[in-house]
């Protein structure tokens, strides 16, 4: 299945008193839309999933599916390490009418191969809606290996996708000759969305389109249409953002640089903690913002 080129991994927008702000989720939804987002993710790692209660996540769902209003896909974060919980949420965000789901591989609790096959595919079973799979092994201790992705891809009909934050191009490319046309691959990394789509994959499940959108679009559409000069160009002029998103643990950085350009999102829960006046000003640099116009 494919959601687009652009999917935004959204972040979850706080009050002061650090609880879900929907007025400024309206407002970031109808931001990312107008700015070159073709499907989000709610409630993912981006989406600070780890501090959201269920009930929380729930009505987050609701809230955007009601937002977006069929503008375009709404993909919700229901994965965890407990295939039972991940089997409640998925059928809530069902109910709450999104799209699709996205799946991470099991963190912490380390299953083999065989576990992750069987906690996918029973997931999977309980539910019709499209799945993306979500390997990034960096965050969960555990690599989802091409030979279970691929088995997944044919065993498992709403198995549809895989995010790969892997950072192993050869795994990706491997994953794409010896899975059908139909199941797409995103790069679950901005600094290697052109490596991917070079060897095959769809697009990119983003952080940094949060403020670069329509650029990471222009790289996209440049590569498709031959135009690779010109994709690398842009691939290049961006890197310093996406370093800059990710220059202290995320989401911290990216909600500084969407409050500086007035699309308020607010803080971050703990055990995250807001950058230090230094670091807020390195950020500065970094994205090249005017601080002297900084909101």
């Amino acid at each position: 299945m494919y959601f687009g080129q652009i999917v935004t991994a959204m972040v979850t927008p706080f009050n002061e008193q650090e609880e879900i702000d929907y007025t400024a989720t309206e407002n970031l939804v109808e931001h990312l839309i107008s700015n070159g987002t073709d499907a989000v993710v709610v409630a993912g790692t981006t989406g600070e999933s780890a501090t959201l209660s269920t009930c929380e996540k729930i009505a987050l769902f609701k809230h955007v599916v009601q937002i977006v209003d069929g503008r375009i896909p709404v993909i919700a974060g229901t994965g965890s390490n407990n295939t039972r919980e991940s089997i409640a949420l998925t059928k809530e965000a069902e109910l709450a009418g999104v799209d699709a789901i996205m799946l991470v591989a099991p963190y912490y609790n380390r299953p083999s191969q065989e576990g992750l096959y069987q906690h996918f595919k029973t997931i999977s079973e309980t539910t019709h809606l499209p799945i993306m799979i979500y390997n990034i092994p960096g965050r969960t201790a555990v690599n989802i290996e091409v030979d279970t992705i691929v088995r997944l891809a044919e065993d498992v009909d709403n198995i549809v996708s895989v995010k790969e934050a892997s950072a192993d191009l050869d795994a990706m490319a491997e994953i794409i000759e010896r899975t059908d046309k139909e199941f797409t691959l995103y790069s679950g990394d901005d600094s290697l969305t052109l490596p991917v789509l070079a060897i095959g994959g769809v697009g990119i499940v983003s952080v940094s389109a949060h403020v670069v959108g329509v650029e990471m679009q222009n790289i996209i559409n440049a590569f498709k249409t031959g135009n690779v000069e010109e994709a690398a160009r842009i691939h290049r002029s961006l890197l310093p953002t996406f370093k800059a998103v990710f220059s202290a643990p995320s989401p911290t950085p990216l909600k500084e640089i969407l409050n500086m350009y007035g699309v308020e999102v607010g803080g971050v829960r703990l055990p995250l903690v807001p950058l230090s006046e230094t670091e807020v000003q390195e950020l500065k640099k970094q994205i090249h913002l005017d601080v002297t116009h900084a909101s």
